[in-house]
């Protein structure tokens, strides 16, 4: 009997899992549609929702990761325009942000636009904001600007900020990285691999991780060149 190839079972059962729970979520968006709901219904459907693409975000990582692995994860790196990404990232958690007291906030100008694979960041960005609201008092940012070389992704809120393990990515390096503290450690390594694949000959994308100077709040930058 040929020995398993666990790493590409498990491959494919995240695909086939991630493609069901795709299925699910339009069903939940669906029965949200309803006009006989409570109000407390709509926010047991919105957290139901939540959960479901917390679960589909993690598949996909999952997924991503094997094949950056087997040289087999494809990039479309194309100009896209960096204000409708964001607004993907929204509309994706909007029966979420619909039944919960959060303040989003989108700072970008509409003519913005960067060089980069519009899926894969979106899911990257998507993985982060899903965080920040999970970890938020309140408020949190959604913001983009060009500097002299990057275009800068942000996702900010108002929480008690990232742990010392989580900032300790700043200084180390992709290979480095030591994704073993759960959910978060995945959610980085794969922000790192999809910023690391967007290059220029003289640079290279990356993140950073901060917490807030002036008070509690976390701060995370997407920077592609």
């Amino acid at each position: 009997m040929s020995q398993l190839d666990f790493s590409t079972i498990l491959a494919t059962s995240a695909h086939d899992m991630k493609n069901s729970l795709f299925m699910l979520l339009q069903s939940i968006e669906h029965i949200d549609l309803a006009d006989n709901l409570t109000p407390v219904q709509h926010q047991s459907i919105a957290d139901l929702h939540y959960q479901t693409s917390r679960i589909n975000g993690s598949l996909m990582q999952l997924l991503s990761l094997y094949r950056d692995e087997q040289n087999q994860l494809p990039f479309y790196i194309e100009e896209n325009s960096v204000a409708e990404m964001l607004q993907e990232v929204l509309d994706r958690n909007r029966l979420y942000l619909n039944s919960h007291h959060v303040n989003v906030k989108v700072e970008v100008d509409e003519d913005l636009t960067a060089y980069f694979d519009q899926d894969l960041v979106t899911y990257l960005i998507a993985d982060i904001f899903v965080n920040a609201l999970r970890h938020t008092n309140k408020n949190v940012t959604l913001r983009a600007f060009s500097d002299q070389k990057y275009v800068n992704i942000q996702v900010e809120d108002d929480g008690e900020g990232y742990p010392e393990h989580m900032l300790a990515i700043n200084q180390q390096t992709e290979n480095q990285f030591n994704a073993s503290k759960g959910r978060s450690g995945l959610g980085l390594l794969f922000a790192q691999k999809i910023a690391a694949a967007h290059t220029t000959k003289q640079l290279q994308g990356h993140i950073l991780l901060e917490n807030k100077s002036e008070g509690k709040g976390s701060l995370f930058t997407l920077r592609l060149p």
